[in-house]
């Protein structure tokens, strides 16, 4: 399957794949990727029906807030990637994942990449790798000048779902260095993507 991969941005077009790839738990819990765009207050009195038509509008509004990885036909994955505004929970002044520079939620050149989802059959064979690799061209091609992300450092599994947000092991081996670490096991990480 690796060698046939390919990474889409998702646009309204592509709503449908979405759909079926998050499946009718919304991916985690019902989340609908929507964790780091609404605060919890907001988000947790949600049916799971107004999140996903929360990202719904999102997506069709765009500009695209991430990629589906596709293998052949079939979208297999996600990676929420795009710039650090577009995810204003992954902001907020009390997260381990804030920014070094209050400005830098603003710049338009500063990139996020906050969450994955694959399918579970997919989970635990070194993907994450790929997906990183993806999300790093594609903020690349979006004109970045940065790509943050605020993995975890240990989890009991590799299947675990709180790796949503990455092992700090794939973004070391992309590149990326640490920046900041606000809470233990969860570092602030940045690859610097053009000169």
């Amino acid at each position: 399957m690796d060698n046939d991969l390919r990474f889409e941005p998702v646009t309204g077009e592509r709503w449908g794949d979405f759909e079926t790839l998050f499946g009718p738990q919304g991916a985690f819990y019902n989340c609908w990727c929507v964790a780091l765009r609404l605060p919890h207050a907001v988000r947790t009195k949600m049916p799971a029906e107004e999140r996903k038509a929360h990202m719904r509008e999102r997506i069709t509004a765009g500009p695209p807030p991430g990629i589906l990885c596709y293998a052949g036909r079939a979208p297999v994955a996600w990676v929420q990637v795009g710039p650090r505004h577009d995810v204003p929970q992954f902001n907020s002044p009390r997260t381990v994942s804030r920014p070094l520079e209050e400005g830098d939620a603003h710049d338009p050149s500063i990139w996020a990449v906050s969450c994955f989802f694959l399918l579970p059959a997919l989970r635990g064979k070194g993907m994450s790798h790929r997906l990183l690799a993806g999300a790093i061209d594609h903020a690349r091609r979006g004109g970045a000048r940065f790509l943050e992300a605020c993995p975890i450092d240990h989890v009991k599994q590799s299947k675990s779902v709180t790796l949503c947000i990455g092992s700090t092991a794939i973004f070391d081996a992309a590149g990326f260095e640490m920046v900041a670490r606000r809470k233990d096991g969860r570092p602030l990480m940045r690859l610097e993507l053009r000169d």
